[in-house]
Formats: C-alpha cells, structure tokens, sequence
C-alpha cells in the first residue's frame, strides 16, 4: 500500500472527524450519524495502517482519533453496583468455569504429586535427616509442636489477614505473570505443592496424620482449590502466547487478560473466606469432624458456585471479559 496516496485520499475524512469531535456545541441529529460513520472508517483505515505500513506518526493520530471518537460514540460510564453484581453473579464464576479444563487436572496432578512426595518423605528417613535434624523433627511433629502451634500463634484476626494477603500474592502473580508461557505459575505451584508433601511425610513419618490432616483440610480445600483456579488460568494464558488459535495473539492475549486479572479479584474473595476458616476455624476448639465439616461445605458450596451460576453464564456467552461497552474497538484486521 502506497502510503502516501492512502493518507492523501483519506485525509479530508480524518480531518473532518477532528473537526466533529472538536466541536464545543451540541452536535446535531445529522453531525452525530455523520460522526459515528466517520469513526467507523477511521477504525478500518487504523487497521489498514497498522497491518500494511505502520507508519508512528500516522499510527499515532489515527489511533487518538479512533480513541476519542469512541469516547464520544460510547460516552462515558462510572462503575456501579450493577457492575459489582455482575461480576459475582456471570463474569467470575464463568471465566472459572471456563479454564476448568486447565485448572482441574492442575489439581488433580498438584494433588498425586503432593501425595508422592509424602510417601516418599515418610519412608525414607534418609530423606527425613535432609529436611532437618531429629530433634528440630519431633518439635515439629509432636503434640503441641509447630505444626498444630502455628494456626493459633497469633490473633485470629491478624493470623487471617496474613494469611489472605499471602495467598491472594500467591494467585495474583499466577494469573499476571502467566504470560511469560508460565514459567512464573509453575514455581508457585510447585511451592505450594512441596510444602504439602512435606508436611504429609513429616507428620505421616510420625504416626499424625490425620492430626494433620484435620488442621489442613477445614481451610484447605477451599484455599488450594483457589491457587489451582490461578495457577491454571495462569497456564491457559502462557499457552494462550504459544497458540492464540482464530484470534490474533495480541486479541487472545487482551481478552484472556482482562478476564485473567478479574479472575484475580474473584479468587481474593474466594481466599479472603479460606483465610477466614483458617484464621477462626482451623486454630478453635471445635471437634475435628465439625472443623473438617466447615471446609467440605464451603468447597462444595464453591464448586456449585462455578458449576451451577458459572455454567449458566458460560452457556449465555458471559466468558468474564469486561462488558462489550467498555471494551476498545475490536478494529477489522486486513487481509
């Protein structure tokens, strides 16, 4: 495409539009079809631009003016409750919903290699004597040691705001940093996957497992259930750079980012009520099969949450990208 002959047969519209949009005055009935026509050719003479001679300057001024006419087109919106409903009640559960094809064999993998690597820490003392020294162990393990101290060393308030700030840090850069092809979220998992299996081995070497596990689980299963949600979609991002499918890669990688950092804000939520179980529930003096009960229901009522609201929504194409509105200009790609 020659450019200059481009910019030359479309310069009057260009100027024309600046001159709409410029305008202090009501714009009349006839301005305003006039100004939606121009912004719409604009947009396809942007893409143009950008797919055959991205020229910065011309880039630079096209793009300002799709933006602008935009702005005038859509008009401005401040967010509501409405919108705070929506992302609860569609946009969330069903962009989970959505990447469970990532995130549940992410779990169910996290899960066996967790059990393996407690297996193997529990009958294999050699393994054991690495980790630490037999005395540091049996503090560890022991009734009263520091495994069942840590959950009520301090106030249960505190305890549970550490706790969701940690996690929801956790889940964050899973989902941020997954577009380095997720490098980034497999550390992560593997952390929390470790620190899992060693704590099954120790505890399990010891004869207290289900000591352990009735510490774990109230709190748990929600809370691991929450990172598997952001190491997946963090995966599902990574891959999303690797293969875009029909859409172009910097489409792909817009949509499922945006839904990837609303996720981000659904799962603190998410791990703000596991923080809560783990910083009241966990550490108190309730049976352990009432502690165990609490975790189970708060799990089951999550999993119905994203099964029964999330699928809904998904079905009715809510895929947890911002509304259409507030999206920018989805520009036509040349051939």
């Amino acid at each position: 495409m020659d450019l200059d002959v481009f910019a030359a047969a479309h310069r009057h519209e260009w100027d024309r539009l600046e001159a709409l949009l410029g305008r202090r005055r009501r714009l009349t009935g006839e301005e305003a079809d006039e100004l939606v026509g121009l912004y719409q050719r604009t947009a396809t003479h942007l893409s143009l631009v950008q797919s055959s001679s991205p020229d910065p300057a011309l880039v630079g001024r096209l793009t300002t003016l799709v933006a602008r006419a935009r702005s005038a087109v859509a008009g401005a919106r401040t967010a509501s409750w409405r919108d705070v409903a929506r992302f609860f009640t569609r946009a969330f559960p069903a962009a989970v919903y959505r990447s469970r094809h990532w995130w549940v064999p992410t779990a169910l993998l996290s899960t066996a290699v967790a059990a393996a690597v407690g297996w193997w820490i529990a009958t294999h003392p050699e393994v054991q004597s690495a980790i630490g020294a037999p005395e540091d162990l049996r503090s560890m393990t022991r009734p009263g040691g520091q495994y069942e101290t840590y959950y009520s060393s301090h106030p249960a308030a505190s305890f549970a705001a550490q706790v969701w700030t940690n996690n929801a840090q956790a889940a964050a850069v899973c989902l941020v940093f997954g577009v380095f092809l997720g490098l980034p979220v497999l550390w992560v998992l593997w952390q929390n996957v470790l620190n899992l299996g060693v704590g099954l081995g120790l505890m399990g070497s010891a004869g207290r497992l289900d000591t352990f596990l009735g510490l774990i689980l109230p709190h748990g299963l929600l809370e691991l259930t929450a990172v598997f949600i952001a190491a997946g979609t963090g995966l599902r991002l990574g891959w999303t750079v690797i293969d875009p499918g029909p859409r172009s890669r910097r489409t792909a990688l817009a949509e499922e980012g945006r839904a990837a950092i609303g996720m981000a804000i659904g799962l603190a939520a998410v791990l703000f009520v596991s923080g809560a179980i783990e910083g009241f529930v966990t550490p108190s003096g309730l049976p352990t099969w009432a502690r165990i009960t609490i975790g189970i229901v708060a799990e089951l009522l999550f999993l119905a949450y994203v099964y029964g609201v999330g699928r809904r929504a998904a079905l009715n194409g809510e895929t947890g990208d911002l509304e259409a509105a507030d999206r920018s200009a989805t520009l036509p790609t040349a051939a």
